[in-house]
Order: structure tokens, then C-alpha cells, then sequence
């Protein structure tokens, strides 16, 4: 039977769950992360003196993640049942055992040090996201204002680390009050924690707000028409060969371009034919890239194409490398490629993949335990190929536009480089049919917005079934194309050269983190007095 004590705290596990999602974009109200983990923080501190608590906590704790994992992103089971209930259950592990070992330094140190430490811990956690091969920062904190980019022009200087911080700075002063207040009761603690917390939520907002306001763009004013071919990828998109897809985007551009457009974008991979790398200038996709910039020759042409090389040469294995029969291997690559008006072209291969669907995370230690069970999830059957560099593609009028290609639009840092290599605007090509109609597509696009805030630079999106989009350097979605609608999208974007604050420095706030996060989780197990209370 369960106990009254046990049950509050589920119940409080519960509720962090349900405040978690609940301020997801891009159906939720970002105000609640500021209270989200308190409920989970009060129910660790009631059972931490408790002779079982490690135990507790990681039910409890998994409990509350779990719910925040599956209801915000279970539209991952739409592509694939094996795919999304793998991301849910090792991202909420990886989440609950952050929070144990929160438990552990807690149960050492004192209020202070151990509630820093869990700040620390966590941005280490999403900072780990961005970088292991594992890697799935879909729920890192900051990315929750996606829908109130408002609130966070300030991104500029901080990246989305700035809001994971300034959530958990809320969460711990609140918890604090409320510990307090339990202990005293003395309603003025609640009174002036309400003060304290309210101008820590408020005052990053008017600053914001006033970045907002007095923000202008400057820069050369670029035409581009966006096409959306709206191909179901399960239905049509490995069935209709490029020919028919050349034909199809041809018409598409026809509807809008005129002598003034600069730049014709279309979505992720769709020339899907696979292609022969060392045949790629006799494409199908660069005729029609070719035909296109041959009527309109102050046009620029950029597209998604699947590309192979498959080569017999086994010094030329990497290990991305895919093996086919015997002596026979291929490099498979997502690319965008680009093609000017004097008829030149350029290659940029995908380099941030999907964890199982385009890559097969820690192959060596894996492939013996699961076999292929991490492969053929969402339409593909093999490892792709990336390349180092971020690739910006520059016009005959030296206009660079940064190409990233569907996930490559979830992490700042990364979108970072295009800047650095003198991107003046950014382009996000992308197939977000995958998940169907859920708010898979609609997070994706949200999270574009933060990278242009991030960078301060307008981002042309093509999506093969929506949402296109173009946005503007605060963020603004300006004009966009519907979900599961075929045309194109025609506006005018600002260019950019000025670098921010966050493009020099990355992502500080989290290296500054772990620094801290390793120093006090040291401290904490050389520490032979334990904290009371």
C-alpha cells in the first residue's frame, strides 16, 4: 500500500512532468519553466534522509521525465515506433541521472553548493547533447521561448544556454522560498521570493523587448522564391523518379520567379535518386538547376540532392564508410548543392545527422549487441557521409548564404560557423514529412527562429511539405507557406555581415559549466561531513 507521504510525492513528480510539457513550444506557455522543477526538487529533498532515496529519486525523477519526453516529442512515432521510444527512454535516463547524482552532491554539501552544482550539471547535460553521438538537445531548455522570441532577443549574447540558466536561476530561488517558508511559516518569505523571482522573469523580458525595439536590419535586400513540392516521403518520394521531379520544380519556379529573384531554394533530398557523386554535373539536378538560371540569369539555384560514391579503393574507407559486398563500398551523402548563373556549382554534404536514421551512434561497441536495429528507421538503409567544414555558398556578387540542412537547424554553435565563414544569410532546407501533421514540424521550425536570433542573420526555409518560411533577424516569421501545401513562397530577406556576441563565443555559459559542475561534484565525494538538514 502506498503510504500519504509517497503519494504526495508522486503526485509532486507528476506535476513537474505536466509543467514540462505544458510549456513546450509550440503549443505551451514558456512562463511555467521557471516553476517546473520545483515540485521534482521538493519531492528529492523530502526523501533524501530516506534509507532507500537513491532508489526513490531515480523512480520518481524518471517519472517526471518521462512524461515531460513523451508527451512533447512521442510524434517521433510517426517515422519510426523503435526510434521514438528509444530517444524518449535514454534521453529521460539521461535526465534522471543527472538528477541522482544532483542527489548524491546534495546529500554531501550544503544548499548552496549543491543546487549551483545542479545548474551547472544540467547545462553540462545539454551541452553533452550537442556534441555526443547520441546526440538529441530537441529539449534543452533554452529552446522552450522558441514561440516567444520577444522575451529572448538577448540570445544574441548568450545563445540558448542564457535560458537554460535563467530557468533554473527561477526554479532554485523558488524552491528555496518554499523550503523556507515550510520551515518558518512566515508568509512575508513567499511575499518577497514572489518580488525576488518576478524581476529575474521580468526584467530579461524588457530587455529584450527593448533589443526588439530598437533592432534594424541593415544590409542588401535579396529576392528568393522558396518551392514546396509537398512529396510524401513514404508514398512518393522514392517512387517518382528526378526526372519527374525536375519537371515538377520547374513549373513551381515558373509561378513566381521573375528578372529580380536571386535565389531559388528547394527542399532537403528531393532529388532522391542517388545520384553518382563523380556523374553529379550530369545530373538531372543540375539540368534543371541549369535550366532555371539559364532564363533567369541573375538567379541562383540551391537544392537538396541524395548523393553516393562508391568507390573499391580500401584506403579511402572512413568510418562512415559503408560496406556493400565484398571489396565494393560507398560514401552516402545528404547534400545541398549550388548553382550560379554561369552555370558553376558547389557541394555541401549534411554533417549533423539523425541519431539511428543516418548514422549508427558508437558503431564499433553496438553493432556487435544490436546488429542493424539501429538502421533503416525512417527511410534509409545506410550510414551517411559528412564533411568538417561549414560550406557557404557565395554568389558571383560575393553574397554567402549558410546551407543547413534539416537537424543541422537545431544547434546554434553549430549554425555559428556558417557566420564565421561569412554567411550573410542563412538557409534551412528540409523533409519534415516524416512525423506527419504533430508538432514535430512546427518545433522544427520554431527553433530556426532561434538561430536567427543567435546570429542575426534572415533564414530562407524550404520544407518539402511545410512549413516553409522566411524570417527575419529578430526571429519574425515574415511570411510562410502551409503544412501539406504545394507552390512556392516568394519574399525579400535582408543580408548581414555583422558578427554578434554568441557567434564569437559559442556556447560559454556551458563550458563555463562543466568547469564548475566537475570542481564541486570533486569537492562533494572528498568531503567526509555529510550535510544535515
Amino acid at each position: 500500500m502506498v503510504s500519504i507521504s509517497n503519494m504526495k510525492n508522486i503526485l509532486l513528480a507528476v506535476l513537474s512532468g505536466l509543467l514540462l510539457a505544458v510549456s513546450w513550444p509550440t503549443y505551451g506557455f514558456p512562463l511555467f519553466l521557471f516553476f517546473a522543477f520545483v515540485p521534482l526538487l521538493i519531492t528529492e529533498h523530502n526523501i533524501r534522509k530516506n534509507k532507500y532515496s537513491k532508489s526513490q529519486v531515480f523512480g520518481l525523477t524518471y517519472l517526471a521525465f518521462f512524461m515531460w519526453n513523451i508527451i512533447t516529442t512521442g510524434w517521433l512515432y510517426n517515422s519510426t515506433a523503435f526510434g521514438m521510444w528509444f530517444a524518449v527512454i535514454v534521453n529521460t535516463l539521461v535526465m534522471t541521472l543527472v538528477f541522482l547524482i544532483y542527489h548524491l552532491v546534495a546529500k554531501r554539501t550544503t544548499f548552496t553548493i549543491s543546487t549551483i552544482f545542479l545548474v551547472c550539471f544540467w547545462m553540462s547535460f545539454e551541452y553533452l547533447h550537442l556534441r555526443w553521438e547520441f546526440s538529441w538537445p530537441w529539449l534543452n531548455l533554452g529552446n522552450g521561448f522558441a514561440s516567444f522570441t520577444s522575451w529572448i532577443q538577448w540570445y544574441e549574447y548568450t545563445g540558448t544556454f542564457g535560458g537554460t540558466l535563467w530557468v533554473w536561476i527561477v526554479n532554485i530561488g523558488t524552491f528555496k522560498s518554499v523550503l523556507l517558508f515550510l520551515k518558518y511559516k512566515d508568509k512575508t518569505i513567499l511575499y518577497k521570493a514572489a518580488l525576488q523571482n518576478g524581476l529575474i522573469i521580468i526584467i530579461p523580458i524588457i530587455i529584450s523587448v527593448l533589443i526588439l525595439k530598437t533592432y534594424k536590419e541593415d544590409g542588401e535586400d535579396i529576392e528568393v522564391v522558396i518551392l514546396q513540392p509537398n512529396i510524401n516521403p513514404y508514398t512518393e518520394k522514392y517512387n517518382i523518379n528526378d526526372t519527374r521531379i525536375g519537371i515538377l520544380l520547374d513549373s513551381l519556379t515558373k509561378t513566381q520567379i521573375t528578372s529580380t529573384t536571386d535565389f531559388v531554394i528547394a527542399p532537403e533530398t528531393v532529388f532522391a535518386d542517388s545520384n553518382r557523386l563523380p556523374n553529379f554535373l550530369n545530373s538531372t539536378a543540375i539540368k534543371t538547376a541549369s535550366k532555371i538560371v539559364e532564363a533567369y540569369p541573375n538567379t541562383n539555384f540551391l537544392s537538396g540532392i541524395s548523393l553516393i560514391d562508391v568507390f573499391n579503393d580500401p584506403s579511402r574507407i572512413r568510418t562512415q564508410t559503408n560496406i556493400h559486398k565484398g571489396n565494393v563500398f560507398y560514401d552516402d551523402y545528404n547534400s545541398a548543392f549550388f548553382v550560379r548563373p554561369d552555370k558553376s556549382s558547389e557541394l555541401y554534404h549534411k554533417s549533423r545527422l539523425v541519431v539511428g536514421i543516418e548514422n549508427f551512434p558508437y558503431q564499433s561497441v553496438l553493432k556487435p549487441i544490436l546488429g542493424d536495429v539501429m538502421i533503416d528507421l525512417g527511410g534509409t538503409v545506410a550510414k551517411k557521409t559528412t564533411q568538417d567544414d561549414r560550406e557557404v555558398f557565395f554568389t558571383k556578387d560575393s553574397i554567402g548564404v549558410g546551407t543547413m540542412i534539416c537537424y543541422e537547424s537545431v544547434y546554434g554553435e553549430f549554425a555559428t560557423g556558417y557566420i564565421r565563414n561569412k554567411a550573410d544569410f542563412l538557409a534551412v532546407i528540409t523533409n519534415d514529412a516524416w512525423w506527419g501533421n504533430t508538432q514535430g514540424h512546427k518545433q522544427h521550425l520554431s527553433y530556426a527562429k532561434l538561430r536567427a536570433i543567435e546570429t542575426r542573420r534572415s533564414i530562407a526555409r524550404s520544407a518539402n511539405t511545410g512549413i516553409s518560411a522566411i524570417i527575419d533577424q529578430t526571429g519574425n516569421i515574415v511570411s510562410s507557406l502551409g503544412y501539406e501545401k504545394q507552390g512556392t513562397l516568394k519574399g525579400t530577406l535582408k543580408t548581414n555581415d555583422k558578427i554578434t556576441f554568441y557567434v564569437k563565443a559559442g556556447n560559454y555559459i556551458a563550458r563555463v559549466a562543466i568547469f564548475l559542475s566537475v570542481f564541486i561534484f570533486l569537492f562533494s565525494i572528498t568531503r567526509r561531513k555529510k550535510k544535515i538538514g
